[in-house]
C-alpha cells in the first residue's frame, strides 16, 4: 500500500523532498504502531508533539493525513497543531556578517562558495531552486521555476551579479552547464550546501545558527522590503501563495528589536 502511495505522489509530480518526507512519516508511524486506527494516530500525534518542533509535527501529520485519504481511512485523520507566530524574525544572517563573509571568501579566492552565497542572497531563491541554475540562465538574467500548482515563477539575477559571474568564468576560461558543482564535478545537493556553509561559518567565526541556505533567502526579503516597500511584489518574487506569509519580513529580528529598544527607551 505504501509503495502505491509513493507512486501516486510521483505521478502527481510531488517534489522528491516531499515524497521522502511523507515516506519517512509513514515508516515512523508503522515502526511504532502496527494498526492504522484513530487511537494510534492520536498517540502518534502526541509522540510527535513530545519529540519535534511544531512545524515538523505538522509536516508529519500532513503526510499521515494524505496517506489516510489514499488508503480510504479518512475518518482517522487528525488536526495539525497550532503554531504560535513569533513577533520577530530569528536566526537571519545580518548584512554585516554577509558582507564580511563575502569579503573573506573573495579574499581567500574561494570563488565557489563566494558565488553560492551571492546567488542565494541576491535572488531569494530556495536552495532546491538555485541548484537548477545554469550558465544560460545567467546570460539572460533570469530562470523560470514551475510550481506544484502549475504556475511559473521567474527568479531574476541582478545585472551586477550576472556580469560578475560571466566575467569570472571568462577569466578562468571555464564554463559549466550547471553553476553549482561540487569537488567531484557533480551537482551539489541541498544537504551538501548546508554542510559546506556550516564549515565556512566556523572558519570565519560567524554564528553557525545564522549561516544556512534559507537564511540568505530571508536576507534577500528583508533587504528588498527595506529598499522597495512593495509587499505584493515581494510575495511574487518569493513564490508565496499568500501575502500573509510575506508579512513576516515587515518584522524586525530579535537583535534589531533590542537595538531599537536600547536607543529609544531612555526614560
Amino acid at each position: 500500500m505504501r509503495n502505491g502511495f509513493l507512486k501516486y505522489l510521483k505521478g502527481n509530480e510531488f517534489s522528491k523532498n516531499t515524497i521522502n518526507s511523507y515516506e519517512y512519516a509513514i515508516r515512523l508511524f508503522e515502526s511504532r504502531y502496527y494498526i492504522w486506527s484513530k487511537n494510534n494516530v492520536l498517540l502518534f500525534k502526541n509522540y510527535l508533539i513530545e519529540h519535534y518542533k511544531p512545524k515538523t509535527v505538522n509536516l508529519r501529520i500532513q503526510a499521515i493525513n494524505n496517506y489516510l485519504d489514499f488508503i480510504g481511512k479518512s475518518k482517522y485523520k487528525v488536526s495539525q497543531v497550532r503554531i504560535q507566530q513569533k513577533t520577530y524574525l530569528e536566526n537571519v544572517i545580518s548584512n554585516a556578517d554577509y558582507e564580511f563573509l563575502k569579503k573573506m571568501l573573495y579574499k581567500d579566492k574561494n570563488y565557489k562558495w563566494y558565488f553560492i552565497i551571492r546567488f542565494l542572497a541576491a535572488t531569494g531563491a530556495r536552495i532546491s531552486e538555485i541548484l537548477k541554475l545554469k550558465y544560460e540562465h545567467i546570460e539572460i538574467g533570469y530562470f523560470d521555476i514551475y510550481t506544484k500548482s502549475g504556475k511559473i515563477r521567474r527568479i531574476y539575477i541582478p545585472e551586477a551579479l550576472q556580469n560578475e559571474y560571466i566575467n569570472y568564468c571568462k577569466s578562468i576560461n571555464k564554463i559549466t552547464n550547471y553553476v553549482f558543482l561540487n569537488r567531484n564535478n557533480k551537482l551539489f545537493t541541498g544537504r551538501g550546501i548546508a554542510q559546506g556553509l556550516k564549515k565556512i561559518a566556523k572558519i570565519y567565526g560567524i554564528d553557525e545558527k545564522v549561516v544556512y541556505p534559507h537564511s540568505f533567502r530571508h536576507l534577500f526579503a528583508k533587504n528588498f522590503i527595506n529598499k522597495y516597500n512593495d509587499i505584493s511584489l515581494l510575495a511574487d518574487l518569493m513564490g508565496h501563495d499568500s501575502i500573509e506569509t510575506t508579512r513576516i519580513y515587515l518584522r524586525k529580528t530579535n537583535e534589531e528589536q533590542m537595538m531599537i529598544i536600547n536607543n529609544v527607551v531612555v526614560w
